[in-house]
């Protein structure tokens, strides 16, 4: 097996003149060196045969010992070379000052044979300069979660980091999962989260607050250079920034059209490239609701909930474009930037309204159309995700009569609720009708186009909860059967319907199937 690592972060830019983990305010520099700390027992639970494949490593390398290993921090590859970014951020809507990589280590920047690089870092690997008096580790509850949200995103086709594997250190963790006084131990675990960069909009914070501006520049430089390589000509500062303004507005936008909530969009945890990182107490809509967090921290403000993601993506961008500000002798450049996610978000709305309602195209009256309805799901307490794979097969001839309802029966929570809907959601679906009819599209082909935008499957948290109770148990096999099915999230799926069904009654208030909070 012939890898080659080349790690450019750490070759072209500043490091912490200190080494190891000792905790410190790291300053003109933006990365530290620090080795992953070994683990008792490393044991492979579960990997992404895909993302193993397009590194280069072959299945006999995975199962064998050394894999497990290298993934869990207790051994290094030729060529890896440790290191924990150096990176602030805002929290809930505050400056936080220097955070950094407190339990995420990067192994190295692997470049394959096809020429794609890939970062690969270890989540839970052990203390670092930043951990900020935490134990560096990670817990097998949001170890398992972080794996299965990484590929399912990417197989739903929203950018996002990827997952290569999910370790068990066969080490305990102490962790007060309520935050209530009451720290029990877990079963540990790492994962092994890949992606192009893990720069974060944190990252160019930090030395932007400290007055580090000559650093920052060459931060920003760098991260052209490599990250965004078809950037070329003149003003190339402006162009990045446009470019980093486009590609949050699709990303948030994916995540509006599929039911995700980030749960915590702290600029920290913003992707430079657009990518969904860092996945924590997230979730998905059960039941619609666009005032729904999955985070207990933000429970009472509700500061991340679904419908307020895209007004927190701009919000990070212009915390981004102010730490920037020092490389530009106006604010023009950026305010342009700006205004190219402003502009791009009304197309990306209109472009999910028409994908998900199965039109040809939206305009104005077609997106009041679809508020309506929105409305109305969340009057009804309708389950997100059912009801458009429900619509995208409803006999349109017919939604003007009452049994109409009936292929939506399974989207509806309660059933009080839906009675006390149903006439208006006739009426509704009446005007739908008549708007589909005006596209002259062929029943089997707008079916298709909508089942392309609305997945049948989709992470919902009490899915997880019981791989994480099995896992938990001593059987991984659950992980990789979720994942088997999140692998083709918009294909039927006979004999997986169990997987496409609403949110049981149990799970409705039990920790890790609702809610979640931000320990692990």
């Amino acid at each position: 097996m012939d890898l080659r690592f080349d790690n450019a972060f750490a070759r072209e830019l500043p490091a912490d003149p200190e080494q190891g983990a000792r905790l410190r305010q790291v300053h003109g520099a933006l990365y530290s060196r620090v080795a992953p700390t070994p683990v008792a027992a490393p044991r492979l639970l579960a990997h992404s045969r895909e993302m193993a494949s397009r590194l280069g490593f072959d299945e006999a390398f995975v199962q064998s010992p050394r894999f497990a290993e290298v993934f869990a921090g207790n051994a290094l590859l030729p060529g890896m070379l440790p290191i924990a970014a150096n990176y602030g951020g805002h929290q809930f809507g505050h400056w936080a000052g220097q955070l950094g990589d407190g339990r995420a280590i990067s192994l190295g920047e692997l470049v394959t044979a096809q020429g794609e690089r890939w970062e690969l870092q270890l989540k839970g690997a052990g203390p670092t300069p930043y951990s900020r008096s935490a134990d560096g580790r990670a817990v097998l509850r949001s170890s398992v979660r972080e794996f299965l949200c990484s590929e399912a995103m990417h197989h739903l086709g929203v950018p996002t980091t990827r997952a290569l594997s999910l370790v068990g250190t066969g080490e305990p963790v102490l962790r007060d999962m309520f935050y209530d006084g009451h720290p029990a131990p877990e079963q540990g675990a790492v994962v092994c989260r890949v992606a192009p960069s893990f720069i974060r909009f944190g990252n160019f914070e930090l030395p932007s607050a400290r007055g580090e501006h000559a650093l920052l520049g060459q931060l920003v430089d760098f991260c052209i250079r490599r990250d965004f390589p078809e950037l070329e000509g003149p003003g190339l500062r402006e162009e990045w920034f446009g470019a980093v303004c486009d590609r949050t507005a699709e990303m948030v936008a994916h995540w509006m059209r599929v039911g995700f909530v980030h749960g915590v969009m702290n600029t920290d945890n913003m992707s430079i490239l657009g990518l969904t990182i860092d996945y924590g107490p997230y979730g998905w809509i059960d039941d619609y609701d666009p005032d729904w967090t999955p985070n207990t921290t933000d429970k009472d403000r509700r500061r991340y909930r679904f419908g307020s993601q895209p007004m927190v993506a701009f919000w990070n961008l212009s915390r981004l474009a102010g730490a920037l500000a020092p490389l530009f002798p106006d604010s023009a450049p950026l305010q342009a930037g700006l205004d190219r996610f402003a502009s791009a978000w009304p197309r990306h709305e209109r472009a999910t309204c028409a994908a998900k309602l199965g039109l040809r195209a939206a305009d104005d009256a077609d997106l009041a159309l679809w508020q309506d309805m929105l409305a109305l799901l969340q009057a009804a307490e309708v389950d997100m995700t059912l009801w458009y794979r429900g619509l995208s097969s409803l006999d349109l001839a017919a939604a003007d009569a009452a049994p109409a309802l009936l292929p939506l029966e399974a989207a509806f929570y309660d059933r009080d609720k839906r009675d006390a809907q149903a006439p208006a959601l006739r009426d509704w679906l009446a005007r739908y009708a008549l708007r589909v009819q005006r596209d002259e599209w062929a029943p089997a082909d707008r079916r298709a186009a909508m089942d392309a935008a609305n997945p049948r499957y989709v992470l919902r948290n009490y899915l997880a909860q019981e791989a994480i109770d099995r896992a938990a148990g001593g059987d991984p096999s659950g992980v990789a059967e979720l994942l088997e099915v999140m692998r083709r999230p918009y294909a039927d799926q006979p004999g997986r319907e169990a997987f496409a069904a609403r949110r049981p009654d149990w799970a409705r208030n039990r920790a890790g199937c609702s809610m979640l909070s931000c320990s692990s």
